[in-house]
């Protein structure tokens, strides 16, 4: 029973992040056009990167999604420890990309403002709010 719930975690794990690599490139990639995954550089190498990313995500997600049915089709899925597994997925992606990818790496930022500090206070709040509901959930 415990390597199903790890395994169910872990398959859950890939589609949160997967979800939220799509949500954050999908939203303030290409919606509101905020950043691309690596400004640093030219429009052309940032929008590169961008779909870069959605590449990742989409291999991500399909793995995830694999993953998961097959667990299903043994007879060894955990819903609950997979619910717990994507959000602690999603909010592990997004608090290393507001900590990692914003902060470390400079890669870019989640807005061009001043003060921007607002918008990482959210972006990693939102994180936080996600990792702790999935841990609650894992422990449920």
């Amino acid at each position: 029973m415990q390597e199903a719930r790890r395994k169910s975690m872990g398959a859950a794990a890939l589609i949160g992040a997967g979800l939220m690599a799509a949500v954050d490139e999908i939203i303030f990639h290409q919606i509101l056009a905020w950043h691309h995954f690596f400004d640093r550089s030219t429009p052309a190498i940032g929008l590169l990167s961008d779909g870069l990313l959605h590449a990742a995500e989409i291999v991500a997600l399909v793995a995830g999604f694999f993953w998961l049915s097959e667990l299903r089709a043994r007879g060894m899925l955990v819903p609950r420890a997979a619910w717990a597994g994507g959000l602690l997925g999603a909010g592990v992606f997004q608090i290393f990309d507001g900590v990692i990818n914003h902060k470390v790496l400079r890669l870019h930022q989640i807005r061009y403002v001043d003060p921007v500090w607002p918008y990482d206070v959210a972006w990693i709040g939102f994180a936080l709010i996600l990792v702790l509901t999935g841990l609650r959930l894992a422990r449920s």
